[in-house]
């Protein structure tokens, strides 16, 4: 022990007795020596005693469920330069397929001393999932913010986009350009995002073109997968069933979708019209640039930061959800309907 008071001593520019108040957790040691103290024990490979763990010098987890979709690295920029701003250090965490999973980078997180952990997309989005995982981590002290996703049985702040506004905003702009038949491409029926679409996908065309809901929902909604090959699987069954437009959950989904017209022999936007749903970047660059509803990624990110630090610094946000209005923007991927035409 002696002869790691010294190293640490050394390494952190301070006596041994400094470095032993702040392992002991003891007071008259100033803010930015004992951050220099802590930064030796890393540097130095030595772990943390458990009661400094807890009150890291602002690290905070942030969980994605991947980073090829480039809307999840968008929303990751916007949380990490809104805790930088505000003195904390975002530590990113992604799944990926065969990699680890939620649990197991919330526990790797944790052991590390987080102050706190943003969760995008993550199990709470999931109506098949065991939202106990959430009341365990709450009862370790930890707080959280969850976006993307409600569960009513999490007692946390949750950060939402409109799911049901951004499908009628895309209905919407469809129909006033003539389409009847319109389809929408989405991922696993099981998750929170997609029955909140399909509601507001099937409450804006039984409005608007007056179609009995389970026909809209039998007829024109269509599960994949939330990639581009899911799109154009998904494109693929509904251009089967005539459809003219086609509604995607997401841009990736949207360029399979585009993908899948163009092996059909179709132009987009003359014979069939597409829309994504996130706004990724470089989304305006594609052929032909691409119609979406914009996700309020910035809004999000930054109230999602807003109410961990309110939970972090004692006071928590109210256990709700804050829901965030999309945009629609129109782009070269829709245009008005196609006349009579021939399908192969």
């Amino acid at each position: 022990m002696t002869t790691r008071l010294a190293d640490i001593a050394a390494q952190a520019g301070v006596s041994e007795a400094t470095v032993s108040r702040v392992l002991n957790g003891k007071p008259g040691v100033a803010a930015t020596t004992r951050q220099s103290v802590l930064a030796a024990l890393d540097v130095l490979g030595y772990e943390r005693p458990v009661r400094l763990r807890q009150r890291s010098e602002g690290l905070v987890g942030l969980i994605t469920p991947e980073l090829e979709n480039p809307i999840f690295p968008a929303l990751a920029q916007v949380i990490g330069q809104a805790l930088t701003r505000q003195g904390y250090t975002p530590v990113l965490a992604t799944q990926t397929p065969g990699g680890s999973t939620e649990d197991e980078l919330t526990e790797m997180l944790v052991d590390r001393g987080v102050a706190g952990i943003i969760y995008v997309s993550g199990l709470h989005a999931d109506t098949t999932a065991d939202m106990q995982r959430y009341d365990r981590l709450r009862a370790q002290g930890v707080p959280y913010v969850l976006v993307d996703g409600f569960s009513p049985k999490v007692q946390a702040p949750f950060i939402s986009p409109d799911d049901r506004a951004a499908m009628t905003l895309a209905v919407t702009h469809l129909v006033s350009l003539g389409h009847t038949r319109i389809g929408l491409a989405l991922g696993p029926k099981r998750f929170v995002p997609v029955q909140r679409k399909i509601e507001g996908f099937v409450r804006t065309v039984q409005d608007q073109l007056g179609l009995a809901p389970d026909e809209i929902e039998s007829q024109l909604v269509q599960h994949s997968l939330y990639t581009l090959e899911g799109g154009q699987a998904a494109a693929m069954s509904l251009m089967d069933r005539d459809c003219t437009a086609i509604v995607c959950a997401s841009d990736m989904m949207a360029l399979g979708a585009i993908r899948a017209a163009r092996q059909r022999g179709f132009e987009v936007p003359r014979d069939i019209s597409v829309v994504g749903f996130d706004d990724s970047p470089l989304i305006a660059f594609t052929d032909p640039p691409l119609t979406t509803v914009r996700k309020p990624v910035p809004a999000m990110g930054q109230a999602a930061v807003r109410t961990l630090l309110e939970e972090i610094g004692g006071t928590p946000a109210p256990h709700s959800e804050f829901v965030f209005m999309p945009e629609l923007v129109v782009r070269g991927s829709t245009a008005s309907a196609p006349g009579d035409r021939t399908r192969s």
